[in-house]
């Protein structure tokens, strides 16, 4: 003899088998199983066929100041590291043609829900004879940062960050490296060094690898971008901070000139 479940027996049969296949469903995905469909494409990836470049230089209009020269007889260990026992001042360095050396460039708008691999090795920022070598160096967020003494003595290296955490590190002996890691993007991040004033160098924390700090020349180059609009922004220590338009087309190097002029007295 066959027997029929009453009507709301059923119901909730059906309703108990519906949530057991879907709770396999999910314990199968917490388990790694392949997909049904294919992911969507990373909106990260820079198809190498069509990426582009931005490449341009920066100019320094008006009679910046003269370089001062800076004494360092008042620390004898300095002064027996460099001949002369001074040094001149670096705020502008202008090449031939007004080119301005010592700028952070850097894209700031166009690469909105990207993402890129951070490298694994550091950037590095020496102190060599009583000088901040570079002066001007970008580090991507989140990839190892080294302050090495390269000299002989005592130096104390302070960055003043507003956005990332500041530290302030003393750096005894020579071959001494302090690491550290920046969380977030910051341009720019001022070092100087406590025990010698004249110590001066900036750091440019961005998310993405399209930067670059100016040679004596000017000269820039972002190569490896995906077409598109960008916004980019050159970042001098006296002149302040301009920004220019570029669009990239496929395979096409787009140029850009940027031009800052000396602020006035």
């Amino acid at each position: 003899m066959t027997v029929t479940p009453p009507f709301f027996a059923r119901v909730r049969f059906v309703l108990l088998a519906g949530l057991l296949a879907g709770a396999t469903g999910v314990a199968a995905g917490c388990n790694g199983a392949a997909p049904t469909s294919a992911p969507a494409p990373s909106a990260s990836a820079v198809d190498p066929t069509t990426a582009g470049a931005i490449t341009g230089t920066v100019t320094l209009t008006g009679t910046p100041p003269a370089a001062q020269m800076i004494r360092m007889d008042g620390d004898r260990a300095c002064a027996k590291l460099l001949p002369g026992a001074q040094r001149a001042t670096e705020t502008y360095v202008v090449g031939n043609g007004g080119t301005l050396a010592n700028v952070f460039v850097h894209v700031t708008t166009g690469l909105e829900g990207r993402s890129f691999p951070v490298p694994e090795a550091p950037v590095v920022l020496d102190q060599q004879r009583c000088w901040y070598a570079p002066r001007v160096v970008g580090v991507r967020v989140g990839q190892p940062f080294q302050v090495l003494n390269s000299d002989p003595l005592l130096h104390n290296v302070r960055a003043s960050a507003e956005v990332n955490e500041p530290f302030n590190q003393g750096q005894p002996v020579q071959g001494v490296r302090y690491s550290h890691t920046f969380s977030t993007e910051e341009v720019m991040v001022p070092f100087k060094c406590d025990v010698h004033a004249w110590m001066n160098a900036w750091v440019g924390v961005v998310h993405h690898p399209y930067f670059a700090v100016t040679g004596p020349d000017g000269a820039f180059s972002l190569p490896n971008l995906p077409p598109g609009t960008y916004t980019v922004a050159a970042w001098h220590e006296a002149a302040g901070t301009m920004r220019g338009t570029a669009t990239v087309t496929a395979q096409g190097t787009a140029t850009l000139a940027l031009t800052f002029t000396v602020p006035a007295a």
